[in-house]
C-alpha cells in the first residue's frame, strides 16, 4: 500500500516538473498601426514646404519604407520627393514646393512592415489641401525676452558651479533673489565668473528695471502666443510619452503631462519650426538626450509648458522653454536654448547656452 502511494507521488511530481519545464510560447508579433500623421486628414491651408510624416506604433523595417510604399499624388500625378525613416517616423519631403490652393493625397501601402516582419493592416490614404500663400508654422516672437538665456519673475537659484552663456534677467524680484553666482555688482548690471554675459535684476538702476519689465511682458506675450496657436498637426501624440520618437516640424498639443523617459530626435530643416503645447508638466528623465537632425535649430523649438518643466540629471535638452510655472535643471543637465519662467528657474551645476 505504501509503495502504491509513493509511486503516485513520484508520478505527480514528475508531471508537475514537466509542466513547469515546458517553454512559454513566444508572443505573436503585433500588427503595426499609424498613431499620427501630418498633415492630418482633410487639413487645409497646409504649407507649401510641408514635409509629410507618418508615425507608427512600433519600430519598422526601414527597407520597406520607400518611394513605392510611401507616395504623394496630385490627382493621378506622382509628386517627386525623398522618403526617409528614423525612430518610428517616416517622412516624405517634396523635391519642390507644393502648388498653392491644391488638393494632395498621401498613400501608404501594406508593403510597409514592422521590424518583426508584420505588414500594416491595410493600404491607407488621406487628403489635404495647401493654402493660397501658406508659408508654414511661424516661430514664436520672443520680443525683448530673447535678449536673455534665462529670464524669471521670482528667483534664479544656482548650485555652483554652472556655466551660462547669455544674459540673465529677474523681475520684479530683486538682485538678492539671484543666488549661487558670487556676483560682482556694476552700474545697471552684475557679472559672475559662471556667466558669459550679464546679470540684471529689477532693483538695478534705470534703464535696467524698465527693460526687464518690458522683457517679462514680452515673455508672457510669447507664452500666450505659443499656447494659443490653433489647429495642431499632432494631438496627444504617444499619450504624452515622446521617448524614442522622431518629431518632425509642426504644432503639437497635449492636454496631459508630457514625459521623455528615453532619447528622442527632432528632425527638420534649419527653417522648420516646432511648437509643443503642454497643458501639464514636462519631465525629461536623467541622461535623456534630444538630438537635432537635418539642420533643425534649437532657436526654432518652443516648449510651452503650463506646469513645471523638469530636466533630469545629465540630460541634454534643446529648445526654448516657456513655462507658466517653474523650470528646474537637475545636476549636470545641459540646455541649448532658453529658460523663460513666469516664476523661478532652478539650476544645479548646469551648462546653459543660448541658441
Amino acid at each position: 500500500m505504501i509503495s502504491v502511494f509513493a509511486t503516485a507521488a513520484v508520478l505527480l511530481i514528475a508531471g508537475c516538473k514537466k509542466k513547469e519545464d515546458s517553454p512559454t510560447p513566444a508572443a505573436s508579433p503585433t500588427t503595426p498601426s499609424v498613431t499620427a500623421k501630418s498633415p492630418a486628414a482633410n487639413a487645409t491651408n497646409v504649407s507649401l514646404s510641408k514635409v509629410i510624416s507618418v508615425t507608427f506604433s512600433e519600430a519598422m523595417d526601414a527597407s520597406t519604407i520607400n518611394s513605392t510604399s510611401f507616395t504623394l499624388k496630385q490627382g493621378t500625378l506622382n509628386v517627386s520627393g525623398t522618403v526617409a525613416y528614423q525612430g518610428t517616423t517616416a517622412t516624405f519631403a517634396p523635391t519642390s514646393p507644393l502648388t498653392a490652393g491644391t488638393t494632395y493625397t498621401v498613400f501608404i501601402t501594406t508593403d510597409m512592415k514592422s521590424a518583426a516582419g508584420v505588414a500594416i493592416a491595410a493600404n491607407t490614404s488621406w487628403t489635404f489641401s495647401t493654402g493660397s500663400n501658406a508659408i508654414g508654422l511661424a516661430a514664436v516672437n520672443l520680443g525683448t525676452a530673447g535678449n536673455y538665456v534665462i529670464l524669471a519673475k521670482t528667483a534664479i537659484n544656482n548650485s555652483p558651479t554652472s556655466n551660462i552663456t547669455g544674459n540673465l534677467g529677474l523681475s520684479p524680484a530683486a538682485t538678492s533673489y539671484i543666488t549661487g553666482f558670487s556676483i560682482t555688482n556694476a552700474t545697471g548690471y552684475a557679472t559672475s565668473a559662471q556667466v558669459t554675459g550679464k546679470l540684471y535684476a529689477a532693483d538695478m538702476v534705470s534703464p535696467t528695471s524698465i527693460n526687464l519689465t518690458t522683457a517679462v511682458n514680452d515673455m508672457v506675450t510669447a507664452y500666450n502666443n505659443a499656447a494659443g496657436r490653433p489647429s495642431p498637426d499632432f494631438s496627444e501624440l504617444g499619450t504624452g510619452n515622446i521617448g524614442g520618437k522622431t518629431l518632425t516640424e509642426g504644432l503639437y498639443k497635449w492636454t496631459t503631462n508630457v514625459t521623455a523617459p528615453t532619447n528622442l530626435i527632432i528632425s527638420g530643416s534649419s527653417t522648420d519650426v516646432w511648437i509643443f503645447q503642454i497643458a501639464g508638466n514636462l519631465s525629461v528623465s536623467s541622461g535623456v538626450k534630444i538630438t537635432l537632425s537635418g539642420g533643425a535649430q534649437a532657436k526654432n523649438i518652443f516648449w510651452q509648458v503650463a506646469g513645471t518643466a523638469t530636466i533630469g540629471t545629465t540630460a541634454q535638452f534643446k529648445g526654448v522653454i516657456l513655462s507658466q510655472t517653474g523650470i528646474t535643471l537637475n545636476t549636470g543637465a545641459l540646455l541649448t536654448g532658453r529658460a523663460l519662467a513666469q516664476t523661478a528657474v532652478i539650476l544645479n551645476k548646469n551648462t546653459v547656452t543660448q541658441p
